[in-house]
């Protein structure tokens, strides 16, 4: 098995990921927004992609470390602030650009990158896109950027099944409901805590280690036929 890249691998789902697929046996190169050098046995790339050059430079250190054969993408970097409508519109549209760059345009990069990597080298790789309910349920009002990002990347990951499916490049999404990490902390108080659970059929919010479970099996185990599925991990809060 070649190097997995995984996005956003520092915390919450991604470094639950991140520890999953090393418990497999891949050889795991993670990032951050701001850097360590390693975490565990993975090596940690800083990368703020609030900036437009950064995934460049992170593809080009992956590349390098990976001695030029990186099999598995796993877009899962995300920002997810609060962008009220009352905000100046200088800094509401700075946050919705800024929003959508980092959960949506930085994904759109690797994901070029790795396909033309792939193609390259005639080789079926993978790429696991970590989105989000909000795609299809939408979120709150403060959040439009955030819902509107996650639907975005849904859209690109249909798209990259269906056109690359033929070269043996297959593309997964997984979609979170709310999540027990501490990006998702703030809006959960700013919401209620408890009282949003009652949403939750499942009666709990998930864990970061149950939708690593899910990124572990399409970047390793998921058969080629599923290329273009969205797996909901959402406590039956949203069903479709």
């Amino acid at each position: 098995m070649g190097h997995i890249l995984i996005t956003g691998s520092s915390r919450g789902i991604g470094r639950a990921a991140r520890e999953a697929l090393e418990l497999r046996g891949a050889k795991v190169i993670g990032h951050a927004s701001r850097g360590v050098s390693s975490e565990g046995s993975a090596p940690i790339i800083a990368a703020d992609f609030g900036d437009p050059l950064s995934v460049q430079a992170l593809w080009d250190q992956a590349m390098e470390i990976a001695g030029g054969e990186i099999d598995v993408v796993v877009n899962n970097a995300g920002r997810f602030e609060a962008n009220r409508l009352e905000r100046s519109d200088i800094e509401w549209l700075d946050a919705w650009e800024d929003t959508l760059r980092v959960n949506l345009t930085s994904a759109a990069q690797l994901s070029r990158f790795a396909v033309l990597h792939w193609q390259e080298r005639k080789f079926a790789g993978r790429l696991v896109h970590v989105a989000s309910r909000a795609a299809y349920r939408g979120d709150s009002p403060a959040h439009w950027h955030y819902a509107a990002a996650k639907s975005g990347m849904v859209g690109m990951h249909k798209t990259i099944a269906r056109a690359y499916a033929k070269d043996g490049i297959l593309s997964f999404a997984v979609t979170p409901g709310f999540t027990d990490t501490s990006m998702a902390d703030d809006y959960l108080a700013s919401r209620g805590g408890p009282g949003l659970l009652a949403d939750i059929p499942l009666g709990r919010v998930a864990t970061p280690e149950e939708i690593a479970s899910i990124i572990t099996f399409c970047a390793l185990d998921a058969p080629p036929s599923m290329t273009g599925a969205v797996i909901d991990a959402n406590g039956a809060s949203f069903v479709r």
